[in-house]
C-alpha cells in the first residue's frame, strides 16, 4: 500500500505587485513558515510552493502542480489582496482537487502599533472574498477551511482534507478484480462499470475462476508454511483441521500473486455461486487480504471492493472494511452486521480465532474462516455506492458501534453491532429511502465528513444521514436532488 506520507499538497499564496518588494518578501517567508508548520500535523508533505503574483505565475504554478505525480492538492491562501481575474486562466486548467484556508500569519490584532502598512500587508479578509468570490463564480467544487493556522481544530480540518485529496488521487488508480459475475437476480450489486471508471477511476476486469485456479495449483507447501507462520502470531488457532486453514491460505497466497502479477489490482470480488476449482469458498483469505488495504465485494460487488479499497487507504489499513446489515434486535434498536466469513480482522475488539464451520451455501466443503467479537467506537460510518440509472449516489450513514451485549458463541462469524444515526426507525428508513445497499463499507477511522468530501471531489450526488435527519425533509431533499442531479448529467 502507498505511503501516504510521500504525496504532497503544495502551498500557494495569492498577492500582488502593488505592495513592493519588501512586502513581498515578508509574505514569501511567512507563507514558508506557515507551510512548515502546517506539514507537521498533516498525513501529506505540504511544501510552500510559490506566491502568485500575475496570471503568467498562477498558470505555471498550476502545470506544475498537474504535472506532479506525486502532488494529490493544493492549499491556496491570500495573504494580501490578490486579484482575482488573475486566478481564472490557471484554475480553468487545475486538475487537483483544492482547499482555500481562509487563515492569518498573525492571530491577534496588534492594537497598540497597528497602522496602514500592517494593514496593507495583512489583508486575509479583504483577499479571501476576492478568491471566493471568483472560484464561486467558476463553479469550482473546493473546501474552505476558517480558522489561524496553529489552531487544533483547522489543523484537524486541513489534516482531514489532505487525506480525503490522497485518497481521490488513489480512487483514480484503484483496479478491481472480478471472479464471478454478481449473484443472479439481485439489483444492487449491478452497475455502470464504464461510468465508474470515468466517475472514480476504478477499473474493473473479470477473469474466469480458472484463472486463479491455475495459481493455487502453483502454490508450494513451504509458501503456505510461511503464511501459517504468520496466521499463528496474529490469530489464535481454534481447529484441528489444519489442512483446511492450509487451504485457505493457498487460496490467499495465490490471490495475492495473480492481482500483484496482473497489474495491481487492489479489490477483489467472488461469489460463492462460481467456485469451479475450490474446494471452499475463500474466506480467512479474503479476511487477512483485507487487513492487508485489499478491499472485497461479496456476491460480485465491485463498487464495494473498490470503495473498500479507498477507504481502507485514507485509514491507513485500521477499522475498515466490507460489512453488511444481517439482522435487527428491534427491542434494543441495534443492528448486528455480519457476512457469511469474510468480515475483516480490522474491526476485531479480541484476537481473532481461526475456525472450521459448514458454510450451508455454496455445495462446497467447510471453511476455514476468522471469529471475533467487533470493536465498539462512539464516531463510526457506514458507507454505500450505488447506480440511480442516470448517476452514481453515494450513501453515508452515520452509526455508533457497540460492543455485543450478550455473548454470542453459536455465531461462527466476525461481526459488529451498531446503532443507527439519528435513531433506529428514521435511520433504517432513511436509508431505505435513499436506495442504500445491503453492502457497505464500515470505518471506525473514516469521518462523514471525509466522505461527503470525497464525494463532492468525485463530483457525484452525496446523501448524508446523521443525527440531524428528519425523514419527511430528507424525502424532499432526496426529490429535489433527483431534478438537480438529471439536469447536471
Amino acid at each position: 500500500m502507498e505511503n501516504m506520507k510521500k504525496k504532497v499538497v503544495y502551498w500557494i499564496t495569492g498577492s500582488q505587485t502593488l505592495y513592493g518588494a519588501d512586502v513581498l518578501e515578508h509574505v514569501a517567508q511567512h507563507s514558508e513558515e506557515m507551510a512548515e508548520y502546517v506539514n507537521k500535523y498533516m498525513p501529506v508533505t505540504v511544501k510552500y510552493l510559490t506566491t502568485c503574483k500575475s496570471s503568467d505565475e498562477i498558470e505555471a504554478a498550476v502545470a506544475k502542480v498537474n504535472a506532479d505525480e506525486d502532488c494529490v492538492g493544493i492549499i491556496t491562501w491570500c495573504h494580501t489582496f490578490s486579484p482575482a481575474k488573475m486566478w481564472i486562466r490557471g484554475f480553468k486548467k487545475l486538475q487537483k482537487p483544492m482547499c482555500h484556508f481562509a487563515t492569518q500569519y498573525n492571530e491577534k490584532l496588534p492594537y497598540d502599533t497597528i497602522d496602514m502598512d500592517f494593514m496593507n500587508e495583512n489583508q486575509a479578509a479583504h483577499g479571501d472574498r476576492e478568491f471566493g468570490y471568483i472560484v464561486a463564480r467558476l463553479r469550482m467544487d473546493n473546501k474552505v477551511v476558517v480558522g489561524y493556522y496553529k489552531d487544533e481544530a483547522a489543523l484537524k480540518e486541513i489534516a482531514d482534507w489532505c487525506r480525503v485529496a490522497a485518497g481521490y488521487a488513489f480512487s483514480k488508480k484503484v483496479k478491481v478484480c472480478r471472479f464471478s459475475d454478481n449473484m443472479r437476480d439481485v439489483a444492487v450489486t449491478e452497475g455502470d462499470k464504464v461510468e465508474a471508471h470515468m466517475d472514480f477511476g476504478w477499473q474493473v476486469d473479470y477473469y474466469p475462476i480458472g484463472d486463479l485456479v491455475e495459481y493455487i495449483n502453483k502454490v508450494t507447501d513451504a509458501d503456505v508454511d510461511a503464511l501459517m507462520a504468520e496466521y499463528d502470531k496474529k490469530y489464535t488457532m481454534g481447529t484441528k483441521r489444519i489442512d483446511v486453514v492450509r487451504e485457505q491460505a493457498k487460496y490467499e497466497i495465490a490471490i495475492d500473486r495473480f492481482c500483484k502479477d496482473k497489474g495491481g489490482y487492489i479489490g477483489i470480488v467472488d461469489h460463492f455461486g462460481a467456485l469451479h476449482g475450490l474446494n471452499q469458498l475463500p474466506g480467512l483469505a479474503i479476511q487477512d487480504l483485507q487487513s492487508k488495504g485489499y478491499g472485497f465485494g461479496a456476491e460480485g460487488d465491485w463498487k464495494i471492493a473498490a470503495l473498500g479499497a479507498v477507504m481502507q487507504y485514507m485509514a491507513d489499513q485500521k477499522g475498515t472494511g466490507l460489512m453488511e446489515d444481517y439482522t435487527y434486535d428491534l427491542a434494543e434498536g441495534t443492528c448486528l452486521g455480519a457476512h457469511m466469513l469474510e468480515v475483516s480482522p480490522q474491526f476485531a475488539a479480541t484476537k481473532p480465532e481461526i475456525q472450521v464451520h459448514p458454510l450451508g451455501i455454496g455445495g462446497k466443503s467447510d471453511p476455514a474462516r476468522l471469529v471475533f467479537e467487533g470493536i465498539a467506537a462512539p464516531e463510526a460510518v457506514a458507507v454505500s455506492m450505488v447506480d440511480m440509472g442516470d448517476r452514481m449516489r453515494l450513501i453515508v450513514q452515520k452509526i455508533e458501534l457497540i460492543k455485543y451485549p450478550h455473548k454470542m458463541p453459536n455465531l461462527p462469524v466476525g461481526g459488529l453491532m451498531w446503532k443507527y444515526k439519528p435513531n433506529f426507525k428514521e435511520g433504517v428508513a432513511a436509508w431505505i429511502y435513499a436506495g442504500g445497499a445491503h453492502h457497505t463499507v464500515v470505518s471506525s477511522v473514516v469521518t462523514a465528513q471525509q466522505m461527503v468530501d470525497l464525494g463532492n471531489m468525485w463530483g457525484i450526488e452525496v446523501v448524508l444521514i446523521d443525527e440531524n435527519t428528519k425523514i419527511e425533509q430528507f424525502k424532499k431533499d432526496l426529490m429535489w436532488a433527483d431534478v438537480v442531479w438529471k439536469n447536471k448529467r
